[in-house]
């Protein structure tokens, strides 16, 4: 059961203006999926079948003379090699747009490999698990439009209609957006479970030590499961360093690999506002919260709702659905912080980008304090924002304040 992906129309967009496109995301996101159906019509390569690298490796510049245009060439970080002899092929006509589909899982060979070689070439688009708004075969929200136009208003963000039902926001957020387990789940619920452990093994066993023989796979195993207890927090890299008997160069290495195969995202500090000292720590969350669950032993949305982790885990679901709805955007320039002053006030969320910045809170409950508003209605004062967002539980979208509005995330 094939879901429509929310990039699709951006990736169609991209390869009517670049000879190439690559899709880079963490192992089983939907890369093959995604692209098989983009374009079912083309010629397809899977790097991990041996027959299709043994056509390319074997003489890539005859296998590029003969496919020209119209290839998708699947989990491209196999062959890197691959990326200077597509630059010499592009080159050729640069004029020619839509001629190539890459993907590939993110790791240092891809990442250079785009960088270097194909840099004003090709696009690259990141795709991740389901967004809930995707799992559940809804469009897109318009919210992410709106935010990206420095003239929309609180009164055009009070128009909103909900795209999900509140169950499904709790579901989306327990489970995860891996569409293997999900999908097939619903029909053999101890598939679920059976997946997200052979995942792990696969990743350390497969990626990890393939990208990085020298890693002691024992030690990146127990750095994951002890991060499992952070995330959603602000890391302090020498505390877990010390509780696992590693260096702290070699925790922060093991941080920036979770980081770098899009396991784990680094949420780096908003340092714009000169009025304050702000906390130069990084915070940082499993980008997929089904992932953490499973880690956790959560099965269950009321063990979760009781857990100590529930309110971290649902500030970062929330963060990486909207992150997820700008990236499906074609606004260039969008950044993503979080704030954190010496005195503690923390804001969750800031995005910047051409059209300003907005600041946003993310709560689990659906009741609302009004000195739980205090962080917001400082940071906007402080840089002159035009508004804030509560993203919370409630049933409806209501204003707050003149400047602070409250949307639920059944919203997003």
């Amino acid at each position: 059961m094939d879901k429509k992906r929310s990039l699709e129309q951006k990736i169609n967009r991209l390869l009517s203006m670049f000879p190439a496109v690559a899709i880079i995301g963490s192992r089983q996101c939907g890369k093959s999926t995604l692209i098989k159906s983009i374009r079912p019509d083309w010629k397809y390569y899977d790097l991990e079948r041996p027959d299709d690298f043994q056509v390319i490796s074997s003489d890539p510049l005859g296998f590029f003379s003969r496919q020209r245009k119209d290839t998708i060439i699947d989990e491209a970080q196999q062959f890197p090699e691959l990326f200077g002899v597509l630059r010499g092929i592009i080159d050729q006509d640069r004029k020619a747009v839509g001629r190539f589909l890459l993907t590939g899982s993110s790791s240092p060979e891809i990442v250079k490999g785009l960088s270097e070689s194909l840099s004003g070439r090709m696009a690259t688009v990141e795709l991740w698990p389901f967004k809930a708004t995707e799992f559940y075969d809804q469009p897109l929200s318009p919210i992410y439009d709106l935010l990206c136009d420095s003239k929309t208003g609180l009164n055009h963000l009070a128009a909103l209609q909900p795209l999900l039902e509140p169950d499904q926001v709790y579901e989306h957020w327990l489970l995860g957006g891996y569409p293997e387990p999900r999908i097939k789940g619903k029909i053999h619920p101890d598939f679920y479970g059976l997946w997200m452990d052979e995942y792990f093994a696969d990743y350390i066993r497969r990626d990890i030590q393939r990208l990085f023989p020298r890693i002691n796979p024992h030690s990146f195993r127990l750095f994951i499961q002890t991060l499992s207890f952070h995330s959603g927090s602000v890391i302090n890299q020498s505390e877990i360093a010390r509780a696992l008997e590693v260096s702290s160069p070699t925790a922060r290495d093991y941080l920036e690999i979770l980081h770098g195969t899009m396991i784990w995202r680094n949420l780096r500090t908003y340092e714009e506002n000169s009025l304050k000292k702000v906390q130069k720590m990084p915070k940082g969350f499993f980008r997929d919260q089904g992932l953490l669950h499973h880690l956790l032993k959560i099965d269950d949305l009321d063990k979760l709702l009781v857990h100590p982790t529930a309110g971290p885990s649902f500030e970062a679901f929330v963060i990486e659905e909207i992150i997820r709805g700008f990236q499906c955007t074609m606004r260039a320039g969008i950044d993503f912080h979080f704030y954190r002053t010496k005195d503690k006030s923390e804001i969750d969320l800031i995005i910047s980008g051409p059209f300003g910045v907005i600041p946003i809170e993310v709560k689990l409950g659906y009741k609302i304090k009004q000195r739980m508003l205090t962080p917001l209605k400082n940071f906007i004062g402080d840089i002159s924002a035009r508004f804030g967002i509560l993203v919370n539980n409630a049933d409806r979208i209501e204003f707050l304040s003149d400047s602070i509005i409250q949307i639920p995330a059944r919203y997003f």
